[in-house]
């Protein structure tokens, strides 16, 4: 099976998973869990920013839809009448599973991405950027006004936690198995080829439309499942926590690892995480010896902007560029894939 190894890696990261929380701190097991969670959100992201170039900048609107929708469809009737009495009769009385809910949520977001692709994904460049920028902000404000659904800018709670490593190790591996799946076949060549030439991709009778819908709708339904497992882990939040921060965050860990590798999401995410966590620890205070280093709050986000701009003065390609692991790849490795450049059509759509 040409997938196999990867199969075979990823189910070890389950089982490593189901395992944790038994032999793991609690603090390891909830820095995992994050880890786990900014792993779909990023690789997801990268699908349509990295393989086709379309870099988009309204990912954390549909992690917003996928929470929303996934803590009202799991949300206990009785919280639902004191919380949102005005909800519809169709949504009032259903309380559903977490797995239907977290796919119902995928499924929406990803149906939401395909009436927005349509007339998006024409564009081309810093248009395109723009205009996703544009569906975030009118997710934020459509959640903050919608009080019947939403309850507004105040705090969305009582939802039930649900979300575990078991839960994030299990949607991780599925993600990254269909993505690599994806990227490596001939739909993911036919994004390469967009994303670096659409006038020659065109000329080969590739439809640059329907290549970048895909990747911005599949990317869009793993961003809905990993809002419904971060809604479910927050259980409580509001429309800014999915807004310009969560952006930020997750094109840093994308730029950082390699836009264009899958594997480059995950080094990236791993790296941002796991730096933050030792930082914030250090910037408490600690003593080396006879020196005492006094507590500087705030000293850990000075730290990993400082590393950032190093990283992007001498490996603006990222950490590990266009390179796969070659079990990602199935077996090959990933070469010639090019640097991720923006559209070169300079009327602005393809």
């Amino acid at each position: 099976m040409k997938y196999a190894r990867l199969v075979v890696a990823l189910a070890l990261i389950g089982l490593l998973a189901g395992l944790g929380p038994h032999v793991l701190p609690e603090y390891w097991v909830r820095v995992l869990i994050v880890l786990g969670i900014n792993i779909i959100l990023v690789s997801s992201l990268g699908l349509s920013n990295g393989f086709t170039g379309v870099f988009s900048l309204g990912h954390p609107g549909f992690v917003a839809l996928g929470a929303y929708v996934s803590g009202i469809l799991t949300l206990e009737l009785t919280k639902k009448g004191a919380y949102l009495p005005d909800l519809p009769g169709f949504l009032a009385g259903v309380q559903l599973p977490f797995l239907p809910a977290t796919l119902i949520a995928g499924v929406f977001c990803a149906l939401v991405a395909v009436v927005i692709g349509i007339p998006l994904m024409r564009l081309s460049g810093n248009y395109v950027s723009v205009a996703t920028l544009g569906f975030l902000v009118i997710v934020n404000v459509v959640l903050v006004n919608a009080e019947q659904f939403t309850r507004g800018s105040r705090t969305f709670t009582g939802i039930p936690p649900y979300t575990d490593l078991g839960w994030v190790a299990g949607w991780a591996v599925v993600t990254l198995l269909v993505l690599s799946r994806v990227a490596y076949s001939p739909l993911g060549r036919a994004m390469r080829a967009t994303r670096d030439d659409p006038i020659a991709a065109q000329a080969v009778g590739i439809h640059i439309l329907p290549a970048r819908l895909m990747a911005f709708a599949l990317g869009a339904f793993f961003a809905g499942v990993g809002g419904a497992l971060y809604g479910h882990y927050l259980v409580s939040f509001s429309p800014a926590t999915f807004y310009v921060a969560m952006l930020v965050q997750q094109l840093t860990m994308l730029v950082l690892g390699g836009q264009a590798s899958l594997t480059g999401a995950v080094v990236g995410v791993s790296a941002i995480t796991l730096l933050s966590e030792v930082l914030r620890n250090l910037e408490r205070g600690f003593s080396l010896g006879s020196l005492q280093v006094p507590a500087v709050f705030g000293a850990s986000q000075i730290a990993l902007g400082f590393i950032f701009i190093l990283v992007m003065v001498y490996r603006p390609q990222g950490l590990l560029g266009d390179r796969e692991l070659p079990l990602v790849t199935g077996g090959r490795v990933a070469k010639g894939a090019g640097p991720v450049y923006k559209d070169t059509v300079g009327g602005g759509r393809t």
